[in-house]
């Protein structure tokens, strides 16, 4: 009888506090384990502290100034300056090519540099270029014009997502589908080419034009034509003569005339996918492919 009011004044002196005890290693065995209190009283206590998380500076900061010139043509293109949108967009796509080549030089790659990268491409090569194409001639087309700009932001979306879904499963030396900045730089050539050289823009055929690039860079996005990524070609090391020399020529080609050299090598390499496509399947080269990704080896 003593014992049992000893045992509620020990009780009742505490009242309705409930005194919390820190985190112990013997905690992360499932509840229903049964252990003695007092065992547990020996063990090592560890205090759990948040994770301070950071990002890295350097390339995200270039994925910035992507986005920030994606968003500028959109700008211009609604005050009506389409020279300085196209530009814009060229502007975007080197930044955009800057970021990812500077990661992995400094080895500053994250998961979320890819998932701003991505974002950032859809604005920049996705909204931008199917908007300063509408703002400047596909809305005299009506209904077929906006439909013409929204295939090809559709086109882009599928394409980043699709490309973020196949990180390590593809050919990393080819593009599946035309890349997004191409299809972004095919769009906003034409319009620079256009209004540097004072083409008829008011002419009948003129929209219809710009239609048709409109659709086929859209759909070029999302087919499986190869495009070559350059990813095989390292900075870091060295590389032939000749490579430098090609280099040069290509400054002062684009230099010359920047608005018809630029849409003409965008051109160039969105034909290249198909032509490159069409000597695989003459040759059998997707039958090879196919096997190999069965059998889990690597394309050739």
């Amino acid at each position: 009888m003593v014992a049992f009011h000893r045992r509620n004044k020990r009780n009742s002196s505490s009242g309705n506090v409930t005194h919390l005890r820190p985190f112990r290693h013997n905690q992360l065995r499932g509840a229903d384990d049964d252990f003695d209190d007092e065992a547990a009283d020996d063990h090592d206590i560890v205090y759990q502290r948040p994770r301070r998380r950071g990002i890295y500076l350097l390339p995200n900061a270039f994925t910035t100034a992507a986005l920030f010139a994606g968003f500028f043509a959109i700008v211009q293109a609604m005050n009506m300056r389409f020279d300085a949108a196209a530009i814009a967009i060229f502007a975007a796509m080197v930044l955009d090519g800057m970021d990812g080549r500077v990661a992995r030089i400094t080895n500053t790659q994250s998961a979320f540099g890819e998932q701003y990268d991505s974002l950032s491409d859809m604005t920049s090569f996705g909204v931008a270029p199917a908007l300063v194409m509408y703002e400047w001639i596909l809305h005299d087309l009506g209904k077929w014009g906006w439909i013409a700009a929204f295939v090809y932001c559709t086109c882009a979306a599928l394409r980043l997502a699709r490309f973020n879904a196949n990180i390590g499963v593809v050919d990393k030396r080819f593009f599946q589908g035309l890349p997004s900045p191409a299809a972004a730089a095919l769009v906003a050539g034409f319009v620079w080419l256009v209004i540097d050289n004072k083409l008829p823009v008011k002419e009948l055929w003129m929209p219809w034009v710009a239609f048709g690039i409109t659709l086929y860079a859209g759909l070029s996005m999302v087919s499986n034509a190869p495009f070559y990524s350059g990813k095989a070609l390292d900075v870091r090391y060295r590389v032939p003569f000749g490579m430098m020399v090609l280099v040069l020529v290509l400054f002062v080609v684009v230099s010359t005339d920047p608005p018809v050299a630029l849409f003409g090598l965008f051109v160039a390499y969105a034909i290249s996918g198909y032509v490159l496509w069409a000597w695989r399947a003459m040759h059998g080269k997707p039958a090879i492919e196919k096997k190999q990704r069965e059998n889990g080896g690597k394309a050739s």
